[in-house]
């Protein structure tokens, strides 16, 4: 592996562990005695991760250690806090997904197992979702007398509607993996043990992208798609012309036209 791993796994708590599998980064949740429960320490550490990813990692797979990706918050991190101390817990998972959603490189969760409360509002925050068939997904909150904090009412709602998150929240309701792909948790749906290597082969075809580019499709698209129709068309049309006038995309349209470049063609998912 190369030095940035070193690096970085230094800077990272013993519930992180990162990689480099060339212009892609790998960090795995490792508590899997836990069934990757979230501490305070590891949302910090996802914090510090998505701040300072080396500047050769173009995307990142997000995964997780074991049976489970996310099995949420790690309920003992709340039993002693107060009004004021759950606040500053919620906003710092909020600083730290924002780091993921808002940050430099777009992020491929891989998604197995438990997707519970904070795992499931971890995947609401990267860009793409792969599930295998294994995974499962709930938001427990409401049995336990306390509501989401990590952004998922923000996130959420968004991708399977305010309605079926209520049920989700009031009645304890589990969805299966095919589910979840219906309903638009995933993007990809794959056979156990199959998603690592899926997250990966769409990571690198991710970090083969423009730099600009998909920095518009992270920043720009998601704020589009909350302004008025007047609005979104204006910036809509400034950053289709920043993009296109990148001296990168400028190079990669004129292979196209001169016919270096591959043509898009019917192909498998």
């Amino acid at each position: 592996m190369s030095a940035n791993k070193h690096e970085m796994a230094g800077t990272l708590p013993a519930s992180l562990y990162f990689e480099r599998r060339g212009a892609v980064g790998c960090l795995r949740l490792s508590r899997p005695q836990k069934r990757n429960a979230i501490d305070d320490v590891t949302v910090l550490g996802i914090e510090n991760f998505f701040s300072a990813i080396p500047d050769d990692v173009k995307a990142v797979v997000l995964h997780g250690e074991g049976e489970h990706f996310c099995a949420g918050l790690d309920l003992s991190e709340l039993a002693e806090s107060d009004i004021a101390g759950g606040i500053a817990h919620s906003r710092a998972w909020h600083r730290a997904f924002e780091h993921i959603e808002f940050g430099r490189v777009p992020v491929v969760a891989v998604l197995h197992g438990a997707v519970v409360g904070g795992g499931l509002e971890i995947a609401a925050a990267c860009h793409i979702r792969v599930a295998e068939r294994s995974a499962y997904y709930a938001l427990p909150e409401g049995s336990r007398g306390i509501f989401v904090g990590g952004g998922g009412s923000v996130r959420l709602p968004r991708l399977i509607g305010v309605a079926r998150m209520m049920d989700m929240m009031l009645t304890g309701r589990t969805y299966s993996a095919e589910d979840g792909q219906a309903m638009g948790l995933s993007t990809y749906l794959v056979e156990p043990g199959k998603g690592f290597a899926k997250g990966l082969e769409l990571a690198a075809r991710i970090a083969g992208n423009t730099p600009l580019t998909n920095f518009a499709v992270m920043h720009a698209l998601p704020r589009i798609a909350e302004m008025d129709p007047a609005s979104g068309y204006a910036v809509e049309a400034l950053m289709s012309a920043i993009a296109q006038a990148d001296g990168e995309a400028k190079a990669r349209l004129k292979d196209f036209l001169e016919k270096r470049a591959p043509k898009v063609t019917r192909g498998p998912a």
